[in-house]
């Protein structure tokens, strides 16, 4: 969870573990908060706790018009997608190998 000063959730990280690999839910950082570091601070953080509990990988999804190119900044790669969904837009599927953070 990301807070402000007066302890107010401003951003957060859910995602889940299963069969060695770490799915990430949910990223979300308040506007006010973005371009700060908050959001890979948060992802960072989550990727060591997977490992930590020993995932191998990660994977998420996100849309064309949600953050692809955040993540890929991250190290993800898109390894499918789908056109259209929603129409005018793309869902992407991205994973990233955690075996580098051993």
């Amino acid at each position: 969870m990301l807070r402000d000063s007066e302890k107010n959730v401003m951003g957060g990280l859910e995602g889940f573990i299963g069969l060695g690999w770490f799915h990430i839910a949910t990223l979300w950082v308040a506007e006010e908060f973005r371009g700060y570091g908050y959001g890979k601070a948060l992802l960072l953080e989550a990727e060591q706790e997977a490992v930590n509990r020993g995932c191998l990988n990660a994977y998420l999804f996100t849309y064309s018009f949600q953050a692809p190119k955040f993540y890929q900044h991250l190290g993800y790669e898109i390894f499918g997608e789908l056109e259209d969904f929603p129409p005018g837009h793309c869902r992407y599927f991205l994973k990233k190998s955690l075996q580098k953070n051993l």
